[in-house]
C-alpha cells in the first residue's frame, strides 16, 4: 500500500518525475493511446475501456471467461468484471463491477435515488453532465479512503442523490443536503442557467462538481464530526453549529457577510453558519487535492516560476507540531503557486480566473483540520492501491 498524500508530496518535491509515480488522471490503452477518466472506448484502436474504482484505474478490456464479462489489461489478477448498466443510458457510465457481484449498477450509479425525467428533451444531456461530475467526486472520495455507502444499503447512514426538476405545483427544487440525501436541481446542468444564478448570487464560482463537493461536505460532517472527538475542536475552529441555522440564513441574505469575512473564511457564504464554513472549506480541500494531483500527473508545476508568493509557515497550521505538517504545507504552497499560474493562463484567454479565491491563514488552519480528519477516517485515508 502507498499513502496517497505521502506519494503526492513526493511528486510535489519532484514534479517532473511524474512518469515514475502514480498518475490518477491519464492511463494508457494496450495500443499506447492515452486514456482519460471519461473514456469508455479507445479512439485509436476501438478497445473497450472500463474504470475500476477501488484501484483508481482506467484500462482497456478484453473478453472474460463468461459472456458479458471482461478482464482488465495489466491487471488480470483482479478477476472478471461486468460493465455498469448505465453504460448505454445518457449517463454513459464507464465504471466496472466485479463479475461475482449481484449489482447491476456501479458504486457511483448505485447512489442515485431519483434520476431526471428523461422524457423532457433537455434532461438526457443534463443527466450526462451531472453523472460525469458525480463520478469524479465519488472516485476522489474512494481514493481518499472515505466510505461511500449507498442509502439503498444503509438507510440511516448512507448517501443518495436526487436529480429532479420542477414539481407538479411548479416549484423548483432546492439544491442541498439532508440526512445523507443530496438534492440537485437538474437545471444546474444548464450552463446558461447556472451562470445566471451565479451572477444573481454574487458567487465567484459555481459548477456541478463544486455543488457535489460542498454537499457531501455536509454528509461527511454528520459521519466524521458529529458525536466524535473532533466535535469540540470543530467548534473552536469553525464555530458552534448549535446556533440556529434558519436565523443564520435569514441574517446572511438580509445583511450579507460580515465585513472582515475574507480574513477568516474561504468564501462569503462560508460566514453564514459553521456548517457552511465546514462544507465550503471541505469543497476547497477536494478542489485543491484533485487539481494538484492532476497538474503533477501532466508534469505541470509552478515551482520554477518566479512568483512573488510568501509561503505559509508551520505556525499557520491547525496542529503545527503534527509530523505531517511540513508535507501538508508544501501541498498548500504548491497549490497557491499552481493557482497563480492557472489564473494567468485564464486571463491570457480572456476568461475569468481559474481560482477566484484568496486563502488567508485562518483558512489554512481549517484545511489542515479537514486533512487530519480525513487521514484518520477508517485508518485508510490518503491510501491508494499499490496496483495503481
Amino acid at each position: 500500500m502507498f499513502r496517497y498524500f505521502e506519494q503526492l508530496s513526493t511528486r510535489i518535491a519532484a514534479p517532473f518525475m511524474a512518469h515514475t509515480s502514480r498518475n490518477g488522471k491519464v492511463w494508457q490503452c494496450r495500443c499506447g493511446q492515452s486514456l482519460f477518466f471519461r473514456n469508455s472506448q479507445c479512439l485509436a484502436c476501438q478497445a473497450v475501456l472500463g474504470y475500476q474504482p477501488q484501484q483508481s484505474r482506467l484500462s482497456s478490456l478484453q473478453p472474460g471467461p463468461v459472456v458479458d464479462t471482461w478482464l482488465a489489461d495489466g491487471n488480470l489478477d483482479a478477476g472478471a468484471f461486468r460493465r455498469c448498466a448505465n453504460l448505454d443510458t445518457p449517463a454513459a457510465c464507464n465504471w466496472l463491477i466485479p463479475a461475482h457481484s449481484n449489482a447491476s449498477l456501479c458504486v457511483a450509479c448505485s447512489l442515485n435515488r431519483t434520476i431526471p425525467d428523461l422524457s423532457i428533451p433537455e434532461n438526457p444531456e443534463r443527466w450526462r453532465k451531472v453523472e460525469t461530475a458525480k463520478r469524479r467526486l465519488v472516485a476522489q472520495l474512494i481514493s481518499l479512503g472515505l466510505q461511500v455507502v449507498p442509502k439503498s444499503i444503509d438507510e440511516n447512514t448512507g448517501l443518495a442523490f436526487d436529480f429532479i426538476g420542477i414539481d407538479l405545483e411548479g416549484n423548483a427544487p432546492t439544491t442541498g443536503h439532508a440526512n445523507g440525501l443530496v438534492t440537485l436541481d437538474i437545471k444546474e446542468a444548464d450552463d446558461a442557467h447556472r451562470e445566471k444564478v451565479r451572477v444573481q448570487m454574487r458567487e465567484p464560482y459555481r459548477t456541478l462538481l463544486g455543488h457535489f463537493r460542498h454537499e457531501v461536505g455536509h454528509y461527511y460532517w454528520d459521519r466524521l464530526i458529529a458525536d466524535s472527538h473532533w466535535l469540540g475542536p470543530f467548534r473552536t475552529l469553525f464555530g458552534d453549529e448549535r446556533a440556529s441555522y434558519a436565523e443564520a440564513l435569514d441574517q446572511h441574505y438580509q445583511n450579507g457577510p460580515r465585513p472582515d469575512w475574507q480574513q477568516t473564511c474561504v468564501s462569503a457564504y462560508a460566514t453564514m453558519h459553521p456548517w457552511e464554513d465546514w462544507a465550503e472549506t471541505w469543497a476547497h480541500y477536494l478542489h485543491m487535492m484533485d487539481a494538484v494531483d492532476t497538474a503533477l500527473g501532466f508534469g505541470m508545476s509552478a515551482r520554477e516560476m518566479d512568483l512573488d508568493y510568501q509561503p505559509f509557515p508551520l505556525t499557520t497550521l491547525y496542529e503545527p507540531e503534527h509530523p505531517g505538517g511540513p508535507a501538508f504545507l508544501s501541498f498548500v504552497n504548491a497549490w497557491i503557486e499552481l493557482a497563480g499560474m492557472l489564473n494567468e493562463l485564464s486571463r491570457a484567454m480572456g476568461q475569468p480566473d481559474f481560482y477566484p479565491f484568496v486563502l488567508p491563514p485562518a483558512v489554512i488552519a481549517k484545511l489542515h483540520f479537514i486533512h487530519l480528519v480525513i487521514q484518520e477516517e477508517g485508518g485508510r485515508a490518503d491510501t491508494v492501491m499499490a496496483s495503481t
